[in-house]
């Protein structure tokens, strides 16, 4: 029968279910505790009571006590029982309290809980043109996703991903021009501005807050003098330089191809454009089947990411999971001639494209 239901197929079901609420809840958790510096005091005192953890915190002994346990339920931190006493493993604090090092995850949460707050824009966008820009969205989006990417920029951007491209580490080191489009809150100039002294950075970005912020990542990190910004477009930025980047923002844009295209124009004739996308496989089949990354960016796409393109002129609406060979393609239109994988990482593409 149509309607017929397999009591066993509903049971996983169900328990799929219960397994993603659990697993938001669990996430709420987490950016609380990044918020609350729960996560910070843990690793600083090792095994500790609930009440000493509220106190050092200055956060209500009860209320600390029940976010220990929701956090020893999902397997984050440790509970002695014996001692009655809570603990972060040494894997634990680098993911959750240690915000310099390089699979640090807490402080992403904020983009998360952006989504719950912009539900309604996004309903709005899903029954009307589509469209929602970026810079309509709640700021905690802005500051999850600069903490989203920052960790892996660090990490390996100018150890791995830049050593990737044809020929760009030795230019970077002996002095070059480098322009980042959609830079955001600047995590990859300031990244790049650190590692090579003698090169130029310019980050061009058209969301005026973001710009801002984006100033005082570069104040704080005493690389102000080769790391500017500017407030514009991907269509309208000056300048030639002998190396474009593109960190997670091109398939945002309403024309990539004509982006590209601009790039193009602004490239010195042995320039290389850095493209890195969110990893994506090529096939949709294969991507719902074996891409781990693929469900919660296709979810964060369509209330994100195409609602940006479609608030543009053109509107191509891309997605967070276009894959290389879509992306290819866009380089091509964009009279690019030669494009490559230069690297991957479980969240990224890194892709080369070449006059």
């Amino acid at each position: 029968m149509k309607n017929e239901i397999d009591e066993n197929r509903l049971e996983e079901f169900m328990g799929r279910m219960i397994g993603y609420m659990t697993g938001s809840a669990v996430c709420y958790g987490i950016w609380l505790g990044d918020e609350l510096g729960l996560y910070r005091g843990l690793a600083e005192a090792g095994p500790t009571s609930a009440g000493a953890l509220a106190k050092s915190t200055g956060c209500h002994p009860r209320l600390v006590r029940e976010w220990l346990d929701g956090q020893a339920a999902a397997d984050l931190v440790q509970y002695e029982e014996d001692t009655d006493t809570y603990m972060l493993s040494p894997e634990a604090t680098l993911a959750l309290a240690d915000d310099t090092s390089p699979v640090f995850t807490a402080r992403a949460m904020n983009a998360l809980g952006s989504f719950f707050m912009d539900i309604d824009k996004a309903k709005t966008a899903f029954r009307g043109n589509g469209a929602l820009a970026w810079g309509e969205h709640h700021p905690l989006l802005f500051h999850g996703t600069e903490w989203l990417f920052r960790t892996g920029y660090r990490t390996y951007l100018p150890n791995e991903w830049i050593p990737a491209l044809e020929g760009v580490k030795a230019k970077l080191e002996a002095g070059a021009k480098v322009a980042d489009v959609g830079c955001g809150h600047g995590a990859s100039v300031v990244v790049m501005a650190e590692a090579f002294p003698n090169s130029r950075f310019v980050g061009f970005d058209y969301h005026r807050p973001s710009i801002e912020t984006a100033i005082e990542r570069a104040e704080e990190a005493g690389v102000q003098g080769r790391a500017t910004f500017e407030l514009t477009t991907a269509k309208d930025y000056p300048g030639r330089f002998d190396l474009i980047c593109f960190f997670d923002c091109l398939h945002d844009m309403g024309d990539p191809v004509g982006v590209a295209s601009y790039a193009l124009e602004h490239l010195e004739p042995d320039g290389t454009v850095l493209l890195v996308e969110p990893f994506a496989l090529d096939s949709r089949a294969a991507n719902l089947e074996d891409n781990p990354m693929a469900a919660l960016l296709y979810n964060a796409s369509s209330s994100i990411c195409v609602p940006n393109s479609l608030s543009q002129e053109v509107g191509l609406g891309l997605g967070a999971q276009a894959g290389e060979e879509r992306l290819r393609e866009v380089f091509q239109a964009a009279g690019f001639t030669r494009f490559r994988r230069a690297a991957q990482t479980p969240l990224n593409l890194i892709l080369e494209a070449k006059p």
